[in-house]
């Protein structure tokens, strides 16, 4: 299975779930599915929860596996709970998006601020 982005790969805005499949019946079904908030975080930022909740809530443990500052775990994880806080709009969640694809060098600046300007 490959990794799941509630982004578009084109435009950064927020992807839809229009069907659910059953591998080993095949039944479909297709409807406006609502997203489960944590699908709306990045995929790292969706392994840094898992591993979070894996070692027991520990930043310390955290910054151990990372091996990173105490600081650095403390601040990805307030960015986490922000982003499942938030009531942001669609355009600031996509503006929010096209940063961190920058930030997680899947684009260029120069394409983000392309898209930035649309």
């Amino acid at each position: 299975m490959s990794e799941l982005s509630t982004r578009c790969p084109y435009c950064f805005g927020k992807m839809g779930v229009k069907s659910l499949f059953c591998p080993g019946c095949s039944t479909e079904i297709k409807s406006d599915f609502a997203t489960p908030r944590f699908l709306e975080l990045s995929p790292e930022q969706q392994k840094f929860a898992i591993e979070f909740i894996l070692s027991s809530g520990s930043l310390k443990e955290m910054a151990k596996i990372l091996d990173v500052s105490y600081p650095t775990v403390r601040a990805r994880l307030d960015r986490i709970i922000e982003c499942l806080k938030s009531e942001k709009s669609s355009e600031d969640e996509r503006r929010a998006a096209i940063l961190d694809a920058v930030e997680e060098k899947k684009i260029s600046s120069t394409e983000a601020s392309r898209l930035l300007s649309k």
